[in-house]
């Protein structure tokens, strides 16, 4: 194989990453969609600028010959269907994060996946940012000695926008958006530490969105549409304070990974800013973000070495592409993979402990906080 012809199934807002796949004189294009919406195929074939085979029903993609490899981007609780689907099917797959919106769930294409001699890889475009990058090097270089403590706080500015008004406020959508939106962090904390979380307590509340709206009103029907902060006349136009939303809309998690590091992260959807800060601390210092202004920084601390004596700034170089460049990068790497057979930077077992951190936490949160263990044992038991 030269070359990979990809199939896309989900033309939501998401499949602007096909963008990065669509190199019809490179080693990848996008040669077919699926998604049932058909405003959002012409949308899509508009955006790619050359004819592909259009569909609402993924299986007719799924069928096709000359489709090799297929990336997932559709809502979240149709990621378990469509990956095993196109596993099944004998493609190679690229699914979004995350994996399945229940271990159970991962279980069962991580299973399938061992089965199909295909490839699956798990969209962790952060693995791909430079900015996490540089303090994962860091770690790994022995830059604040021993990693013992994590700490995670992601401002969630313009929550309302992208996950009350459509099907992210529902829990059978998307479990808790601590796998939605937290899958990424959660990742990022167990790549940069290189180890997985053993257990979880947690506290979070619904305490801004939902309420005793109708669950059919939108936006523009809304008769307090001139008041209400949380008017959007487009693309999301479902009442934010409908009664249906039951996800938490901030969370509060500490857990302890193997080798008892410590770590805590605090996920909120009503703060006016957008933002993630990563601090982790070692025996000989810690390295923090600074993602608004593009920095890292290392604060060392006394050790009778010459480590002592200089913090340093790591300024992030601009980079092109969307997602601060991770996009590209990771859909190179998925072509590579396929073509190659050259590993990625994820792994599906990341995909699925990142799930299974969320599940936990989510449990613990609706049982008023308490402990859970998290399992790295695969729920699936062959005869």
């Amino acid at each position: 194989m030269k070359k990979v012809r990809m199939g896309i199934i989900g033309a939501g807002l998401r499949s602007g990453i096909a963008e990065y796949w669509h190199k019809p004189e490179g080693s990848s294009e996008v040669v077919a969609v699926a998604d049932i919406s058909e405003e959002r195929l012409l949308k899509f074939q508009e955006k790619i600028e050359s004819p592909v085979f259009m569909t609402q029903d993924y299986k007719e993609l799924l069928n096709r010959k000359d489709v090799d490899a297929v990336a997932v981007l559709s809502p979240d609780y149709l990621h378990e269907e469509h990956v095993i689907a196109a596993l099944e099917a004998g493609k190679h797959v690229y699914s979004e994060k995350p994996l399945a919106i229940t271990v159970e769930g991962c279980d069962r294409i991580i299973d399938t996946w061992q089965r199909s001699g295909k490839h699956l890889m798990v969209g962790f475009n952060m693995r791909y940012m430079s900015m996490y990058q540089t303090m994962k090097e860091l770690v790994d270089s022995g830059a604040i000695g021993e990693l013992k403590a994590i700490w995670v706080r992601h401002f969630v500015g313009l929550g309302g926008y992208f996950y009350y008004h459509d099907w992210h406020g529902k829990s059978e959508n998307t479990t808790s958006l601590l796998l939605q939106k937290g899958s990424h962090d959660l990742d990022v904390i167990h790549w940069i530490a290189g180890k997985y979380t053993t257990k979880v307590a947690a506290f979070g509340g619904l305490d801004y969105f939902g309420g005793e709206m109708p669950n059919d009103l939108t936006c523009p029907k809304c008769d307090l549409k001139n008041t209400c902060p949380e008017y959007n006349p487009k693309t999301f136009t479902e009442c934010a304070f409908r009664e249906e939303i039951d996800v938490e809309d901030n969370n509060m998690l500490i857990m302890e990974l193997e080798g008892g590091i410590k770590a805590s992260y605090l996920q909120c959807h009503f703060t006016p800013d957008y933002s993630r800060n990563y601090t982790f601390i070692g025996t000989e210092g810690r390295i923090e973000n600074d993602d608004v202004n593009g920095k890292v920084y290392l604060k060392t601390r006394k050790t009778n070495t010459w480590k002592e004596f200089s913090d340093v700034t790591y300024e992030m170089k601009k980079e092109t592409g969307s997602h601060g460049g991770a996009d590209p990068k990771i859909t190179q790497d998925f072509v590579d993979l396929v073509l190659y057979d050259k590993q990625p930077l994820t792994t599906p077992f990341a995909g699925r402990m990142s799930v299974a951190v969320g599940c936990a936490a989510t449990e613990s949160i609706r049982a008023g906080g308490k402990v859970v263990m998290i399992s790295q044992e695969s729920s699936i038991v062959h005869n």
